[in-house]
């Protein structure tokens, strides 16, 4: 009888040694899947509840916010809004803001007013509020970046306090060499990482010829936020949807733990050849099926 069970046991285990390792990682999913609103803009400003409930259908789990504005998000008070998500099954883990210097009579940004913005992100659920882009006019020197590094430290002084992380955005310019300087390194060396996080961009840095998994090397456990979005295989080298471009993203999310990555958003700055309702769709259901 021993030698019965021992030969099943052993059966079993020389069956699970034949199992190539690269089908044991496929068998990973990507996990909860957010959105960027930012791509669905126009519908956002038109129909905000409608256009959160066609997201909801479609197998979104998590929303990034960019129309926060004066206390309120897409013309909502922030628990009227945490209502419609809640409603829908949607979480919001993090939300986007300029510096406000293009308007400085705006309130809740991190130059006017900003513990407002972190006591409303703290009120409807957001862990994270993410510089999402530097003005022409913000990011003319290094010292310029030095500056953003304070201002962000600065915001994330106050935003700790309300327990939400302050973080930021890249798009390609951080790596391009300014005054002798990558200014991307500017805002890792400068910023503290235990109140500022980065949310790396996977196609800008990609449009930058910059190697996304030698940042995670590099400075791991930095990346609590990624934005997936896809390049088109043309000399232009637009945006297209995740998974109908070049980007190996299967590849990418190996590297999900070594880069401390806790939440990604789907996001697409324009979309050519769909409706970005359409192209969000086309994106999540890539990421449904994909195993990496």
């Amino acid at each position: 009888m021993y030698r019965r069970q021992f030969s099943k046991l052993m059966g079993a285990g020389a069956l699970s040694s034949l199992i190539p390792s690269r089908a044991l990682w496929e068998m990973k999913k990507v996990g909860k899947i957010g959105i960027q609103l930012y791509t669905v803009r126009d519908a956002m400003a038109a129909d905000p509840v409608g256009t959160l409930k066609a997201i909801a259908a479609m197998g979104y789990d998590d929303v990034e916010v960019a129309g926060y504005k004066n206390g309120e998000y897409y013309g909502m008070a922030p628990k009227e809004f945490k209502k419609v998500l809640d409603d829908l099954g949607l979480t919001i883990t993090s939300g986007h803001t300029l510096t406000g210097a293009q308007d400085k009579s705006l309130f809740g940004t991190p130059i006017n007013q900003f513990e407002r913005y972190a006591e409303d992100a703290a009120t409807i659920g957001q862990e994270y509020i993410v510089l999402a882009y530097l003005l022409d006019f913000e990011r003319e020197s290094s010292d310029h970046y030095k500056g953003i590094a304070e201002l962000l430290n600065k915001c994330g002084q106050i935003s700790a306090k309300h327990g939400v992380k302050m973080a930021y955005h890249n798009h390609d310019f951080e790596f391009f060499e300014l005054d002798g300087k990558i200014p991307y390194d500017i805002l890792l060396s400068e910023t503290d990482a235990s109140i500022v996080d980065m949310e790396l961009d996977l196609y800008w840095t990609e449009k930058a010829n910059v190697s996304a998994k030698k940042y995670f090397e590099n400075h791991a456990g930095r990346f609590s936020l990624w934005h997936v979005k896809d390049m088109d295989n043309t000399d232009e080298r637009f945006f297209t949807e995740v998974g109908n471009g070049i980007i190996d993203f299967e590849e990418i999310f190996k590297c999900k733990k070594k880069s401390g990555m806790k939440h990604f958003y789907v996001e697409q700055d324009a979309c050519k050849n769909h409706q970005p309702i359409e192209s969000v769709k086309i994106s999540i259901d890539y990421l449904k099926g994909m195993r990496y």
